[in-house]
């Protein structure tokens, strides 16, 4: 039950994960202090009526799409880098492989920015220091750990045991907390300001949070009993949680007057002792996606580097991370995750319409026996990304500056879907085309 399975098939013998399995383990996962700092960010530009409707919208649309993620995984049982050979060829595979090492490096940094930040303030609460390069160091440790332990391992030693009924009961009083002290109604009719970001924007980025998460989904479901299993539990047990951290978020940066969404730690910390019990559960719980990032990363790193053992890559992964939390801010936070919902939504579009294609089950060979390089669906792919970027250029102020240039369309609508929905259609009509010249080029 560790973690040192290999890229092919996962063996029947270890396809033990149920829908409670799942459910659990995707749910911890969607519960994170990161997700209510992205909360946050939708106010007070957007009205608190507003941003409830954008989180609701982007975070069923999202799901979806990860659910169904999770199936495909749960059909290939494979990890999720690896299963790109079958629509984009095994070399085609490398480019989003890079990508997703640096998501999942990226998103590692994140999350133990988070965890530093509220251990410290709980620290400097209880304990009069704050420390919070120890507390980065500290967790990074964790993350290696949490990840030596694989899939099964931690869903079934952590989770089950410990981890979900723990944070279920913090999320619990921390939603008192928030409600008790909040005048609602006034917060309910109190007016956006307008700006960044917009309606459709705010829907784009509750997308992106969800569908980040599609490139790693069946590094997971690979180990599930079968699709159901793998489809409901990822796309149900994410869906809750992420409408109610999104939600908090947004009333917290409302109601308690913060000028910083990364100041929200600090708030909780300074409510009292049960508010303190509160943070430190979720504080640890935040080593769930910590764990994830680092797994899926060093898993990611496999399909480069199938001979070299996984835990080296699961140090490795968790190395760089630590000393990125010790270097970097939050202050990019927001563009980075937009920026990464660009790639991961079309690049999801193309791998579900060559699997509908397929028959909506590949074959062994259709992944590890196919051809280099698939031009015709990386190009849907890109022509997505292109879509994307034209119709509401997101990310760093380097990349903005360099896409302005090609007239961006004025376009007040969520970018997302309409990406996806070009790079399936594309990939779609590609996928059919070679199936059907691969069969008239078979001798009768």
């Amino acid at each position: 039950m560790g973690s040192s399975v290999s890229i092919e098939p996962v063996p029947e013998r270890l396809r033990v994960l149920g829908l409670l399995d799942l459910g659990l383990l995707w749910g911890n996962l969607s519960v994170s202090l990161l997700v209510i700092v992205a909360g946050a960010l939708l106010v007070p530009a957007l009205s608190l009526k507003t941003a409830l409707l954008a989180i609701v919208i982007g975070a069923v649309a999202g799901n979806l799409l990860l659910g169904l993620a999770g199936l495909i995984g749960a059909d290939a049982r494979v990890p999720a880098m690896v299963l790109l050979r079958a629509p984009l060829g095994t070399r085609g595979s490398y480019l989003p492989t890079t990508l997703n090492v640096l998501q999942c490096l990226g998103w590692a940094v994140f999350e133990l920015i988070i965890i530093a930040t509220a251990a410290a303030a709980l620290s400097d609460e209880v304990l009069g220091f704050g420390a919070r390069w120890l507390w980065t160091i500290v967790f990074g440790a964790v993350a290696i750990v949490l990840a030596l332990l694989g899939p099964i391992g931690f869903v079934r030693r952590y989770v089950r045991r410990f981890a979900g009924w723990v944070v279920l009961a913090s999320l619990v009083y921390l939603t008192w907390w928030t409600l008790s002290g909040a005048d609602l109604d006034a917060l309910w009719s109190r007016p956006g300001e307008g700006g960044f970001p917009s309606f459709w924007h705010g829907v784009d980025l509750v997308i992106a949070s969800v569908v980040s998460w599609t490139p790693l989904a069946a590094d997971y479901t690979r180990f599930s009993r079968d699709r159901r299993s793998a489809f409901l539990g990822t796309g149900v047990g994410y869906l809750v949680p992420t409408i109610w951290m999104f939600g908090l978020g947004a009333i917290l940066l409302l109601d308690r007057g913060l000028s910083d969404p990364a100041g929200i730690p600090a708030a909780v910390a300074a409510a009292g002792l049960a508010s303190v019990l509160a943070l430190f559960a979720l504080t640890v719980d935040e080593t769930d996606e910590a764990f994830a990032n680092v797994y899926s990363g060093a898993v990611s790193l496999q399909n480069f580097l199938p001979d070299v053992p996984q835990r080296l890559l699961i140090a490795a992964v968790a190395l760089v991370a630590t000393i990125g939390a010790l270097a970097i801010d939050l202050g990019s936070y927001q563009t980075f995750l937009f920026l990464l919902g660009s790639f991961f939504v079309p690049l999801f579009g193309v791998l579900l319409a060559d699997w509908l294609v397929a028959g909506a089950r590949y074959a062994r060979a259709e992944i590890f026996d196919g051809p280099g390089v698939r031009p015709g669906m990386i190009l849907a792919w890109l022509a997505g990304f292109a879509l994307y970027q034209w119709l509401a250029p997101v990310g760093p102020s380097w990349w903005l500056d360099a896409v302005e240039p090609l007239d961006p369309a004025p376009f007040d609508f969520t970018a997302s879907l309409p990406s996806f929905a070009l790079a399936f259609g594309l990939a779609a009509l590609a996928s059919y085309a070679a199936r059907r010249g691969r069969t008239a080029s078979v001798p009768a």
